[in-house]
């Protein structure tokens, strides 16, 4: 596949993330799409599907190999796991953690919230008590 594809099925595949588009990203994914590789703007797209609550296309993008850890964008974004629990998207974080993110990574490269700390602010309690579950100790 050429980078011309490549960035094409990239582009594709964020949008579709991003919008919740489940039939479209599987199709990407089936094309080449890599799930790790961002969009012209940095944006990944498992955490375009986390920050939207596509819970259903976060467990596909886990599934074809995006690491549940990986941060997103060029220092606005931050970690799939702190947009879920931004908005309080209670199933996103369960696929999530299900899929190995670590309840405890602050965004912004160790220096910003941690999930929890996202949930807090929500407030949601529902997503602050799945992320205790799982272990999260940064408050």
């Amino acid at each position: 596949m050429n980078r011309r594809e490549r960035k094409r099925l990239s582009k594709v595949l964020v949008a579709a993330a991003q919008s919740g588009r489940l039939v479209e990203a599987s199709r990407a994914l089936r094309a080449g799409a890599d799930p790790e590789r961002p969009n012209q703007d940095g944006t990944t797209p498992l955490y375009a599907a986390s920050v939207h609550g596509a819970a259903d296309v976060v467990r596909v993008l886990l599934r074809a190999g995006a690491a549940p850890d990986t941060e997103s964008g060029h220092g606005y974004e931050g970690t799939p796991l702190c947009a879920a629990a931004c908005w309080g998207h209670t199933e996103t974080v369960r696929e999530l953690l299900a899929h190995g993110a670590d309840p405890d990574l602050r965004e912004d490269h160790g220096t910003g919230y941690a999930p929890i700390e996202w949930a807090v602010r929500g407030p949601y309690p529902e997503t602050v008590a799945v992320l205790v579950a799982a272990g999260a100790q940064n408050i």
